[in-house]
């Protein structure tokens, strides 16, 4: 008989907190209604005190969610927990998620505690949280590198006070498969309460053994995985969703566990977060990446083409990867894109359905056929469009390999047209210099992506840009069948991302 492990998804904290993977508030609305879209159990929306925007994240999706438990992360003192709660209290299901370290080294250098003091700490706080809501989860920090003997006091403490769930992370990465077993094995035996509790695991991926870490958890009695899409997260990232829950549902056979998991929704996970972040996947990636379903080598295509188990132990369709159809055309109505947007699970309000209709017929008038790939590309960055303090008006690019390239920017704010010049090494270089000079603000590019949506020769280019203003770094995309203007768009998407970002610091 299998047994269901809850899937506790923490892209929108512990991912987020990636370099370069911060997401505004539209995005991580966006990111959580797939996440629940998925059946992921529960979703760590944030941690709320670490500054007001998270508090206003955490609350937003607090009362978007309603099906999934909505999180919030909180160290054991009473102001995290009385902020924690203060965000998640509107949720159908919420859950106040308090943790403090475990290991020597960190009470000693970080807590500078002793650590009769963090027991009691630890205990105190899960009481406080207790009188809140009943859903509680303790995490003991740094876990992997604690005393077993140390662990099973303060878990029966926590227990004692009301903790729900108890969390053993490995938070630096540090353990590897066989010894995380037995570690899990010794703390149960020396506290028995934890089999009246979910037993939950956090691995990080530092030695790149995050989800094998997660699955020997799973042999050793863990009822809980936390997880990332794509595996983001700090440092080398956490165990990937993807990846675990696709390998208990390949090898039943050994686990003999299963999750709520909807497989089909992922890879739509994978790209939307893609999308928000700019920050792609390596081509080899498991489960999600470019390459995961590709066979090149002569011998592989030849076993796949008389039977596709010679080479493929799951299929693209069980994760929602299926070949791209012509489903709308140039004559198709807003209703049938609207239809699609609802099918690809992608929610737009009348007035972005609009542009995103006005931008399907120009595309439709330029592309002899539209894929699946293109429609859901054009409704994701439609559905995360920030407000247009810049729009393009038009461009005159000028380069070849004798000339210095020229670009010409016209773009529109307020009602008046901006125009500027200036030259660079290439046409994307002249152009981001242009657009630039009519922000008239110093802007670094950390990062440029240009992939196809599709296959042929008038697939839409998908142009990702990432700039960085004051230390804080803004994703902008943009789609066009001509790769220049689709670079334009980008640059100003995130352009506008950081204005939008600012006008709120600000007060605006």
């Amino acid at each position: 008989m299998s047994k269901r492990i809850k899937i506790f998804d923490t892209t929108l904290r512990d991912g987020e907190q990636s370099p370069g993977c911060s997401m505004n508030l539209k995005e991580k609305i966006q990111m959580a209604k797939q996440l629940e879209r998925m059946k992921v159990d529960i979703i760590e929306a944030g941690f709320a005190i670490s500054s007001p925007g998270d508090f206003k994240s955490v609350r937003a999706v607090a009362e978007t969610v309603k099906e999934s438990i909505v999180a919030s992360l909180a160290r054991t003192t009473k102001d995290d927990i009385d902020r924690a709660w203060e965000a998640v209290s509107v949720a159908a299901r919420p859950r106040i998620h308090t943790f403090i370290a475990t290991s020597p080294i960190h009470m000693e250098y970080k807590l500078r505690l002793m650590p009769d003091q963090v027991e009691e700490q630890a205990v105190a706080m899960v009481k406080h949280a207790k009188g809140y809501c009943s859903d509680i989860e303790f995490s003991a920090e740094d876990a992997t590198r604690s005393d077993p003997a140390f662990l099973a006091r303060v878990f029966n403490g926590v227990i004692k006070a009301g903790a729900t769930t108890i969390n053993i992370p490995d938070t630096v990465g540090y353990t590897v498969p066989d010894e995380f077993y037995e570690f899990l094995i010794k703390v149960r035996e020396l506290c028995p309460a934890l089999d009246n509790v979910d037993i939950s695991v956090h691995c990080h991926n530092d030695l790149g053994l995050g989800v094998a870490n997660s699955l020997a958890a799973i042999k050793a009695g863990a009822t809980q995985v936390e997880t990332t899409i794509n595996g983001i997260g700090e440092r080398a990232g956490n165990a990937a969703m993807e990846e675990l829950v696709m390998a208990l549902r390949t090898r039943k056979d050994i686990f003999r566990a299963e999750t709520n998991i909807v497989t089909t929704e992922i890879m739509r996970a994978s790209k939307l977060l893609t999308t928000i972040t700019g920050v792609k996947v390596q081509p080899n990636k498991a489960i999600v990446g470019e390459n995961a379903f590709a066979h090149e080598a002569g011998i592989h295509q030849h076993g796949v083409l008389n039977n596709k188990e010679t080479y493929e132990i799951m299929t693209p369709e069980s994760i929602g990867l299926t070949k791209n159809s012509m489903v709308l055309g140039k004559h198709s109505g807003k209703h049938a894109l609207r239809s699609k947007a609802q099918e690809l699970g992608i929610d737009l309000s009348e007035e972005a359905l609009e542009r995103a209709f006005e931008r399907f017929k120009i595309i439709a008038d330029k592309k002899k056929q539209i894929y699946d790939g293109d429609i859901e590309a054009l409704l994701s960055k439609e559905a995360l469009q920030v407000p247009k303090t810049y729009q393009m008006k038009s461009f005159v690019i000028n380069s070849g390999n004798s000339i210095t390239s020229t670009a010409v920017i016209e773009a529109i704010k307020d009602d008046k047209v901006i125009e500027k010049v200036s030259r660079g090494d290439g046409p994307i270089d002249a152009a981001f210099r242009a657009i630039g000079k009519i922000v008239g603000k110093q802007m670094r590019l950390e990062d440029y992506q240009l992939h196809s949506v599709t296959e042929g020769m008038d697939a839409l280019g998908d142009a990702l840009v990432k700039i960085s203003s004051n230390g804080k770094s803004y994703a902008g995309r943009g789609l066009s069948t001509d790769v220049i203007e689709a670079s334009i768009h980008a640059y100003i998407n995130a352009v506008n991302k950081m204005i939008c970002e600012e006008s709120k610091t600000n007060g605006v």
